[in-house]
């Protein structure tokens, strides 16, 4: 067990250490105010302070674990070892820096709540995160700073044994359009095949047509395919499914079709299943329970994970809703343009609530990268986008944290923009999978 030393035991410190120390490295901790307790500890002891008490491991404080509220805060970039590091320490520590403080800046996704601009989804765009600036997006950086930590602790007190955690690797599917052309109704039906003749598509016409015919299954339903190879590979998938009310951004079937009720549903018997709340749900609590009270009305159990739609997160009202409705668990943590670590972490951790300055129950799960990232927003092909997946994951591999990516049941589809997309797919599962 490690004994921590600090003046004042504050939410802030709490949450942090034990992310740090009992999530990433799986130890044992303890804090303590009281001097004479920590003194006469003769196991693994740190003192997070002003100053060291004697020669244990020593970090010095910064200060802002022990704050509340928001501040405009100025943020110097360095090195330790090669890694990025910042809140840098000029007097003799075990680490050049707070890295509590530094952890808890990314994990608390504080810079969201600091003016920002917006991109025009009115979401909080990659471009102004402190990771995109400073070229650290690609790197699960806290885990990589608790890993070296690892080490140093490891020099200190040899006869640590520090558990080995498992590299583990889940894939998302969003489910943003069940079907390309089956089960929308007569009018969307109709307006799509005019569509088509008045652009002049005719394959799309003719494949419209013998689809509805049931000559030839529909394109996007991909979800037989989906199935097998989580089973194939050992992987876990997890479906999130689109069922809020027809919009402008969210054009999914009607949550009262009978077929799409019956996807739904048969998914749900072979992998777990979530909401994917709709486009205008991130600050409208209403909107989101009535959604979420649909899917429960489907699958007949209580929906536990969440993605919004469009990546969209209004910090903290998104996530205050979700906690206020129950949800435990949430898998929006990225970003649309740009793949990375949003968080600088690939381990699951807890919303911790600025406004209210408490760790609640619900649980991030960061994802690395998304389809579209690759394809729509940087325009590349599927063996580049593999050597980016690949990469990314291999980052992770190397602190046996856990990847997420994030694609959609038409990604599997193998037309038009995902092309070979579907090769992508196995092989990534190939490349990954606990069972080779």
């Amino acid at each position: 067990m490690l004994l921590i030393y600090t003046q004042h035991i504050t939410p802030r410190l709490t949450y942090t250490l034990k992310q740090f120390f009992t999530r990433i490295l799986g130890l044992d901790i303890q804090l303590t105010t009281t001097v004479e307790e920590f003194i006469a500890h003769n196991d693994l002891k740190l003192t997070y302070a002003k100053q060291a008490l004697g020669n244990e491991l020593f970090v010095k404080s910064s200060g802002l674990l022990s704050e509340q509220g928001i501040n405009d805060i100025e943020i110097n970039m360095e090195t330790w070892d090669g890694v990025p590091c910042f809140f840098s320490s000029r007097q003799t520590a075990s680490v050049p820096f707070d890295i509590f403080a530094a952890s808890f800046y990314l994990l608390s996704r504080y810079e969201e709540y600091l003016p920002h601009v917006k991109d025009e989804y009115d979401r909080f765009a990659a471009e102004e995160s402190l990771a995109y600036k400073y070229g650290f997006l690609h790197l699960p950086l806290v885990d990589i700073w608790a890993y070296k930590f690892k080490r140093i602790l490891q020099d200190k007190y040899p006869d640590l044994n520090v558990p080995k955690r498992t590299f583990n690797y889940i894939s998302t599917i969003d489910v943003d359009i069940a079907y390309t052309y089956k089960h929308k109704g007569l009018l969307r039906g109709l307006g799509g095949m005019v569509r088509d003749l008045s652009k002049l598509r005719f394959y799309l016409l003719w494949e419209r047509i013998i689809v509805h015919l049931g000559f030839k299954k529909d394109p996007y339903d991909t979800y037989d395919d989906l199935l097998f190879f989580q089973k194939e590979y050992g992987i876990k998938t997890l479906f999130f499914f689109l069922i809020g009310d027809y919009s402008t951004y969210d054009k999914n079937i009607s949550s009262k079709n009978s077929h799409y009720r019956s996807l739904i549903k048969s998914i749900a018997d072979y992998a777990e299943v979530g909401i994917h709340p709709s486009y205008f749900t991130p600050n409208n609590e209403p909107m989101l329970k009535k959604e979420l009270m649909r899917l429960e009305s489907i699958i007949n159990r209580p929906i536990e994970k969440s993605r919004q739609h469009y990546l969209r997160i209004s910090l903290p009202e998104t996530y205050q809703n979700l906690v206020n409705l129950e949800v435990r668990e949430d898998y929006t943590m990225g970003y649309a343009a740009h793949y990375g670590f949003r968080a600088s972490t690939c381990t699951p951790f807890y919303f911790y609530d600025l406004d209210y300055e408490i760790q609640t129950p619900l649980k991030l799960f960061p994802f690395a990268v998304m389809d579209g990232t690759l394809r729509d927003y940087h325009n590349l092909s599927h063996k580049h986008a593999f050597d980016i997946i690949s990469n990314l994951g291999k980052e992770v591999q190397k602190v046996d944290g856990t990847f997420i990516t994030l694609f959609h049941n038409d990604t599997l589809s193998n037309r038009g923009r995902w092309r070979r997309w579907r090769k992508l797919y196995i092989d990534i599962f190939k490349l990954f999978s606990e069972k080779k």
